[in-house]
């Protein structure tokens, strides 16, 4: 696989868990997103960037988009950690909505991270709640899957990541760089 540097934003906790998870499980050098520059990239041949999700965007992940004329001969891998649960659509829209058509290709994995609400910011506690307002004047046979699963998500404090949940982003690094 060459020299790996996996660098992770994480706002919570979970996506730095996984990350060091991960740095475990495969090696290769661990960075906080704001410890590390572009040009401290050259040296490596995969990079592996993690994010919280927030509202389908990737936090940080603007750091690779806005420099991938830099990246673009490196092997990229992506994570995304949010508290709902995993749906096969939802890695479509997180594609959507942060890969331009020339990072289509990179893969995508998301796993699921935790949620307490006595942890939340108050900027992220305001837009949680306009969130919950807005969905909740739906009837709930009405509600989307997304819709569902961030209301369930909310409702009480729980952790979901798991060391094994990394299972399918190993088996992918294993695979394609054997």
């Amino acid at each position: 696989m060459g020299c790996t540097a996996i660098i992770y934003q994480s706002k919570y906790g979970s996506t730095e868990k996984y990350a060091k998870w991960l740095c475990e499980e495969i090696g290769g050098d661990l960075y906080k997103k704001s410890e590390i520059s572009i040009s401290d990239l050259k040296k490596y041949d995969t990079i592996i960037y993690g994010g919280g999700l927030y509202i389908t965007g990737i936090a940080g992940f603007s750091f690779i988009k806005n420099n991938y004329k830099h990246l673009e001969d490196k092997n990229i891998i992506v994570f995304a950690v949010g508290a709902s649960p995993f749906d096969t659509g939802l890695i479509f829209e997180i594609k959507g909505n942060n890969f331009p058509d020339e990072m289509k290709y990179i893969p995508c994995f998301y796993l699921r991270g935790a949620f307490d609400e006595s942890k939340i910011k108050s900027r992220d506690k305001i837009l949680m709640q306009l969130l919950k307002k807005f969905i909740g004047k739906k009837d709930d046979s009405d509600y989307e899957e997304w819709e569902k699963a961030f209301i369930e998500s909310t409702r009480k404090s729980e952790d979901w990541t798991c060391k094994e949940s990394l299972k399918p982003i190993i088996e992918y690094i294993n695979l394609k760089y054997e």
